[in-house]
């Protein structure tokens, strides 16, 4: 073999060179020669050729007993587990001949010389030639060594490399998937080690993991080598930005989340702990309290991952480092997303608790399903046999070894790991629900007890007690029916805004800030701006610790508020999303924390400090401003010009007069950077004087449940009037009427959100014939109504 058959450096290769390197050889060739030039870092390298690998073999006469074992586990008469062993240590068992150990050291030491350093430390991973193809995933199945110094060192980890072309969990996967064994062979890429123990390291998607969203860029990182994040042994930091308007240069970060980065892994003391290239070790606290990255860093990644797709035309997972010496980013690796780019979207499953019950852990989902069923502990995979086929898996970690019960699994929970975390790569693959990084989920959930798994609402999955009762519908997207009627829908958290991105709708008619307020940012805004009034000093150190990583206290509810109606605007750009500012009532705002101390006991919450009372109110006015705020930045920083503000509950045409006045002040003026504000039209006054409110608002969302409630003079929540309160009334319906024509007179838009029209096809049919024009609907009833409307309007 000639050195140039057996080595191949990065500027060589390129995609077509798979069946020489390896996919992960071939990407990193690819990337060097077409986007290291446009900007794009990628460390310098080789590949070992995967010729090299079948030359191993046959010189240390390895295929017929490679086969031998192989057949083994056919005729099951041993175990892959003993199949993979023995393979492995006949690999292990090995020597490179002379021409191929001349050649590694001769490229080895052309990477020192160009590097200038002597024993240059690099990164040793293995590139199967089947590997990263866009319909196969064989990512994490091949070992990888970092900190790698010196031929010897390098020798060693390149044979490792070629023994784990059999690891247990590759076979399997073979196996599993028709990929015949003597058919894939093994390159070796070896590359510039980036110092990224001193710096930090990660991994990033070029679409949501969770809901296929694809356009989002998802970033994970932690401090330290980038293992930790792949291999999932620690809670990351997660960013999300939003492709688009970043190509416009806006700043669209739409998620910011601090992971708890408990460990990290560093460079080993080779004269302390010989043999070992690296160690973990325990984060600080100012480290867990920091993210990993500043803003220019997530945009920079963003941009880097937007070329890179746009490249190889496909959605990609790709790892990236910063190196703490020199401060700079590179990207490392790249390969094609397999999971969620590869679904059918034309059919979604919609899963939703019907039953509230306890929150017993937290953590990252994975999926969107529900789960019930026991739990079982495991603290190892050798300890198969005491998981029952449909119990909920609940371990600190998973790694290869545990698939064959995962996919006995009704749902897994592991104490460690992110949205790269092995637990999470092989749930999404075998579609089982899991939570990952909850912390302490070995602790406190209790051997044998039903609980119930839920990844519905979003990034963040919630273990409750007991066996909760759902419900599952499946929706397919071309059984939704096209209308004049713009049909749009109801959301609550951003999270699950992203779920719903393919369904065919006009944008979203109903976005809650209260629901970011109460259940993301958790704290009465007015004890942020004023903590000299705030009395538990208990209460005072739970908003210290939440707002720790902000300049002030309030730039926290501003920042999260803002990330917050971003990703719910993103869901849908360019549709509108009509965001309506909170509207807790004043019993409601004293639950968030820090509300007692500003909030009034109220007799009658419905009727009372709410909506847009507040808004100029000397209790609430200075919140409102931040309110405000938080609109403004997703809107002119962010970018999303979507973004439609509705005021709720609005008395009198003075009352918004004044409204209009406190957000004018906060920078927000109606009709300025082409900004809309809606009003909610659910008083009777809001009808009765509707031409006045024309004059005021660009468009009117009809609440019908307030209305309905204030016309019948009903309580919406009474179960004993509960046959009276009807949408469908006459007197309701002749309100709704008047104030579509009156709207429609001033050139005004009219919309209405609430399940009546998908409940009640007359009712539907009604509403079309007077001409309103959008629906907005929970995304779940989305097929049926538009079925009703479509009929009205045929009618």
């Amino acid at each position: 073999m000639t050195p140039t058959e057996a080595i191949v450096w990065f500027e060589q290769i390129t995609l077509e060179d798979i069946g020489r390197v390896g996919g992960k050889n071939a990407s990193l060739g690819e990337m060097t020669r077409s986007l290291r030039s446009a900007g794009v870092p990628i460390p310098p390298g080789f590949a070992i050729t995967a010729q090299v690998y079948r030359d191993f073999i046959e010189a240390n006469q390895l295929t017929g007993r490679i086969a031998e074992q192989l057949a083994a586990l056919k005729h099951e008469q041993q175990s892959l587990a003993d199949t993979g062993a023995a393979i492995r240590a006949l690999i292990l068992g090995g020597e490179f001949t002379t021409g191929q150990r001349n050649a590694i050291e001769d490229a080895y030491q052309r990477l020192c010389d160009r590097l200038q350093k002597p024993d240059a430390p690099v990164a040793v991973r293995s590139s199967a030639t089947a590997e990263d193809l866009p319909e196969a995933s064989f990512a994490g199945q091949q070992e990888s060594f970092l900190n790698v110094r010196g031929l010897d060192g390098l020798l060693e980890s390149s044979r490792a490399c070629l023994a784990s072309l059999y690891t247990d969990r590759a076979i399997a996967y073979r196996e599993q998937h028709g990929f015949a064994h003597e058919q894939v062979a093994l390159s070796v890429g070896v590359q510039q080690m980036v110092r990224s123990d001193l710096g930090c390291a990660g991994v990033l998607f070029t679409l949501d993991t969770e809901s296929g969203f694809p356009d989002v860029v998802l970033i994970n990182g932690a401090w330290g080598l980038g293992e930790s994040v792949v291999k999932g042994s620690v809670n990351p930091d997660r960013f999300m930005v939003y492709k688009p308007l970043l190509e416009r240069e806006f700043q669209p970060i739409i998620e910011r989340t601090c992971g708890s980065k408990a460990e990290k892994m560093l460079y080993a003391d080779s004269a302390d702990e010989p043999g070992k290239t690296t160690r973990t070790v325990a984060t600080s606290e100012t480290e867990r309290q920091r993210l990993v990255l500043n803003d220019e860093d997530i945009l920079t990644l963003a941009r880097w991952g937007i070329q890179i797709e746009q490249h190889y035309q496909r959605a990609m997972d790709i790892e990236w480092a910063r190196d703490g010496d020199t401060g700079q980013l590179y990207i490392v690796q790249a390969r094609p997303e397999t999971i969620e780019s590869q679904k059918d979207r034309a059919v979604f499953s919609s899963y939703k608790l019907k039953e509230q019950g306890t929150v017993l852990v937290e953590g990252a989902s994975v999926g969107s399903a529900i789960a019930t069923g026991p739990v079982c502990k495991l603290d190892r995979h050798d300890q198969s046999e005491q998981f029952p086929k449909g119990a909920i898996l609940v371990t600190d970690r998973t790694d290869p070894d545990w698939v064959p019960i995962m996919r006995r699994a009704a749902g897994v929970i592991t104490n460690s790991g992110g949205a790269t975390s092995h637990a999470a790569i092989v749930s999404r693959e075998l579609k089982v629900p899991a939570i990952v990084g909850t912390g302490n989920a070995t602790e406190r959930l209790t051997e044998g007890a039903e609980v119930t798994l839920d990844c519905s609402q979003g990034a963040q999955g919630k273990v409750y007690e007991g066996k909760l009762a759902f419900e599952v519908k499946q929706i397919r997207v071309d059984e939704v029916v096209p209308t004049r009627t713009d049909l749009m829908i109801n959301v609550a958290m951003p999270d699950g805004a992203l779920y719903w991105w393919q369904l065919p709708t006009r944008g979203i008619g109903l976005a809650r800030i209260e629901f970011i307020i109460s259940s993301q940012i958790g704290v009465h805004p007015m004890a942020l701006l004023h903590p000299e009034r705030v009395t538990p000093i208990e209460t005072l150190d739970t908003i210290a610790a939440l707002t720790q990583r902000y300049a002030t206290p309030s730039e926290y509810f501003v920042d999260q508020l803002a990330t917050g109606i971003g990703k719910i605007a993103a869901s849908c750009y360019p549709h509108p999303a009509i965001v309506r500012f909170s509207d807790l009532k004043s019993n409601e705002y004293r639950g968030l924390i820090g509300g007692e101390d500003f909030e009034l006991e109220e007799d009658n919450p419905m009727l009372g400090l709410r909506g847009a009372s507040r808004y100029y109110h000397e209790r609430y006015r200075e919140a409102f401003q931040l309110e405000c705020q938080a609109l403004k930045r997703a809107r002119e920083v962010m970018g999303f010009d979507n973004i439609i503000a509705m005021i709720p509950f609005c008395r009198t045409p003075a009352e918004a007069d004044q409204v209009l006045a406190v957000m004018a002040d906060a920078g927000l003026k109606r009709g300025e950077n082409g900004l809309q504000v809606y009003v909610m039209c659910e008083i009777p006054s809001n009808v009765i004087l509707a031409e006045q409110f024309a004059q005021r608002f660009d468009g009117f969302s009809i609440g019908s449940n307030d209305l309905t409630q204030l016309v019948l003079g009903i309580d919406r929540d009474s179960q004993a009037l509960r046959p009276l309160f009807d949408a469908r009334d006459e007197a309701v319906k002749r309100l709704i009427a008047q104030v579509i024509r009156v709207a429609h007179e001033h050139h005004r838009k009219v919309g209405i959100c609430g399940q009546a029209p998908s409940d009640h096809p007359d009712f539907a049919a009604f509403l079309v014939e007077c001409g309103i024009d959008s629906i907005s609907l929970n995304p779940d009833s989305i097929i049926r109504a538009s079925q009703h409307i479509a009929q009205a309007e045929k009618q």
